[in-house]
């Protein structure tokens, strides 16, 4: 019973490698401007609602980089693409929170921040890509 046992775990951990290399290949592309609506709240400022701009101006695998604007001017940024291919994860050097998206389809994302502490904020924007 131990040899089949065995057997059985060899060929999960075979199909499980074959899932993460099909996934691998399905990494999606990121490069482009994306805008769309950003809904904030915050104790400082309320309840806020601008556009916002992405650009992401460079991808190498899951890793990416790039900048946005808001209100009080632009940041540079740089994240991951989660092995799922939709959650994405970024942060900024000069940021205390940090941003987490949901790709939508081919052209359209969420994208969250959250910031504890003093300056606490939440947000989420619906952006399509131009």
């Amino acid at each position: 019973m131990r040899i089949n046992f065995s057997y059985l775990f060899l060929a999960v951990i075979l199909l499980y490698s074959s899932f993460l290399k099909a996934n691998d290949n399905n990494i999606p592309n990121l490069v482009g401007t994306w805008v769309g609506s950003n809904k904030t709240i915050s104790d400082q400022r309320g309840f806020r609602t601008w556009e916002k701009k992405v650009e992401i101006l460079e991808q190498k695998d899951r890793r990416f980089r790039g900048t946005f604007s808001y209100t009080d001017g632009t940041k540079n940024f740089f994240g991951i693409i989660h092995p799922d291919n939709q959650t994405l994860t970024w942060v900024a050097a000069n940021s205390r929170g940090y941003n987490m998206g949901k790709l939508l389809d081919k052209n359209r994302m969420s994208a969250c921040y959250v910031e504890s502490g003093i300056d606490a904020t939440a947000g989420c924007a619906d952006l399509t890509r131009k």
